[in-house]
């Protein structure tokens, strides 16, 4: 029923005048919408205030990376309709340097969402009322989530309940995250688990 309503949609986008899309494609019950950088925001105001679409509500803006493409990042828009009861994804891309156009003006809530792709993968966006950082330390390098990024020659923060403030220390992989027992739990391990030495045995 959802797919059904879904294609019906896809074509009713393909066939609206006015409305210049690169793409239109349902795969795996879900429809994605392909945007130019340019005809984003005009994109995101037809699927708001159509009668057919109402996509009133902005459930996410995320990220992709494709490191070998000349545009590399995919930002990705979630909408729902909750009077179709329906949800479409809008894809727009871009490079290193190519900002893309804020949907604050269109969706309230793009605002943090916008600061979070910014933050995790440098992806730019002009016309924001407040581009900085979220979820990264003051003075941090980088952007964690580009496939580039380093895993190894960093610091760690957190707080210390000894010297009572926050420290910095080299990042460290503990051991007990690296060592896994991939034996079938039903069959249980060959060694005394930490504890079980206790229990009593039949």
């Amino acid at each position: 029923m959802a797919e059904e309503a879904l294609s019906e949609l896809g074509n009713y986008l393909k066939d609206r005048a006015g409305l210049s899309l690169k793409s239109v494609e349902l795969a795996y019950g879900e429809l994605t919408v392909g945007v130019e950088v340019s005809e984003l925001i005009a994109t995101l105001i037809f699927l708001r205030d159509d009668a057919q679409c109402q996509f009133i509500s902005l459930i996410d803006i995320s990220g992709v990376d494709y490191p070998s493409r000349a545009e590399r990042f995919d930002v990705v828009y979630h909408l729902l309709s909750p009077h179709q009861n329906l949800r479409i994804r809008v894809k727009v891309a871009t490079d290193e340097d190519t900002p893309v156009p804020s949907a604050t003006p269109v969706y309230l809530g793009a605002d943090w969402y916008e600061r979070e792709t910014y933050d995790l993968y440098g992806v730019l966006f002009s016309g924001h009322p407040d581009l900085r950082r979220i979820l990264t330390d003051y003075g941090f390098e980088g952007h964690p989530l580009r496939k580039d990024f380093p895993l190894t020659g960093f610091v760690e923060v957190r707080y210390d309940d000894e010297v009572k403030r926050v420290v910095y220390e080299p990042v460290e992989l503990r051991q007990e995250f690296r060592n896994f027992d991939f034996q079938s739990p039903w069959e249980g391990t060959d060694y005394v688990l930490p504890g079980d030495e206790k229990a009593k045995t039949n």
